[in-house]
């Protein structure tokens, strides 16, 4: 194959013809999985590797591929150095790190892989919501201290609850379907779809929601629609105390809200994967000394937290891998 210089590479858009020059390289900016690299050699990419490899210094200009996680924002700047970009794929399931509409105008394909970490985060969600319920883990850090104390961790069971799952993409519906054996009703809310709801899932309107649901779990995307979503009013409006669960973004739901909710009694718990203090690269909290609210988090049994891994299962990350690799060809083969 010749590799064109990049005077003679053409733009993006063009058409290439068979004796043209084709540009192939494409720069991974994340650890990625195996499968993935291994899949864009099979079809004739050439990737690099760029894990720590400084902003500016990144070699752009002769890529048609980025693959990246969620460290590095890929704004318009970022995307004016790279001028024969054709696509960027997003190990992972949320886009909130690319600017969607400066890489739809210059003809960009985002892909992302929220089917391939789906089980992972339904399972987890389901482990959060069965650890508050039965005060697995409260119950464990008691025992650590050396108590040993049985009614005072009697569980409450899930059959019979009403659970909503709010956001019915392949997470929620992933959750959904695992809620179907422990004899609980399944709610299922989205605003942008109708007509997706399954043997035993229930698709409703919000009012149903509010006025039904026992357990509300969260599995939107982070949009200026979504953030900050989750305010004391909205809590206010459901007839029931409820459980609130977040595997999301922590931005919809900020901690200093639910601590709120939970002072009131109009939460129930709150099972968190994500935190409002994390950074947006996701790779940790904003500050290294633990915000108040955390700790008053921390300190409550009515709160079960984890460090956003709902989605990181060892089988999540050859699955995201092999999404990516369909989704590509089915746009570029």
């Amino acid at each position: 194959m010749f590799w064109a210089s990049p005077s003679t590479l053409p733009l993006r858009g063009e058409f290439l013809v068979s004796n043209a020059a084709v540009l192939r390289k494409v720069v991974c900016l994340d650890s990625t999985d195996p499968l993935l690299e291994s899949g864009l050699t099979e079809r004739g990419y050439f990737v690099e590797r760029h894990y720590a490899t400084a902003l500016q210094e990144l070699p752009l200009h002769d890529a048609v591929g980025v693959v990246v996680r969620s460290r590095i924002p890929i704004n318009a700047d970022f995307l004016a150095r790279a001028p024969h970009l054709r696509w960027i794929m997003r190990l992972g399931a949320g886009l909130e790190n690319i600017d969607l509409q400066a890489a739809e105008a210059l003809g960009i394909t985002c892909i992302a892989a929220p089917e391939g970490n789906a089980t992972a985060v339904g399972e987890h969600t389901v482990g959060l919501l069965l650890g508050l319920r039965h005060r697995i883990a409260w119950s464990h850090r008691e025992i650590e201290q050396g108590l040993w104390l049985r009614s005072e961790n009697k569980g409450d069971e899930l059959e019979n609850q009403t659970v909503a799952v709010v956001g019915y993409g392949p997470m929620g519906a992933a959750f959904a379907q695992r809620l179907c054996g422990f004899g609980c009703r399944v709610l299922a809310y989205d605003k942008y779809k109708t007509g997706y709801a399954p043997p035993g899932v229930e698709e409703v309107d919000w009012a149903t929601v509010e006025q039904e649901a026992t357990v509300v779990s969260l599995h939107l995307p982070l949009t200026a629609e979504t953030r900050g979503l989750v305010t004391s009013e909205w809590i206010s409006r459901f007839a029931h105390p409820f459980t609130l669960l977040n595997t999301s973004r922590g931005a919809i739901a900020p901690t200093s809200v639910l601590l709120r909710g939970l002072e009131r009694g109009e939460l129930l718990g709150v099972g968190l994967d994500v935190l409002d203090f994390e950074k947006a690269s996701l790779t940790g909290l904003e500050t290294d000394a633990w915000p108040a609210d955390l700790q008053a988090l921390l300190a409550n049994p009515r709160a079960l937290l984890t460090p956003h891994v709902a989605g990181w299962s060892h089988q999540s990350f050859p699955k995201m891998a092999q999404v990516l690799l369909a989704k590509h060809d089915l746009q570029f083969s």
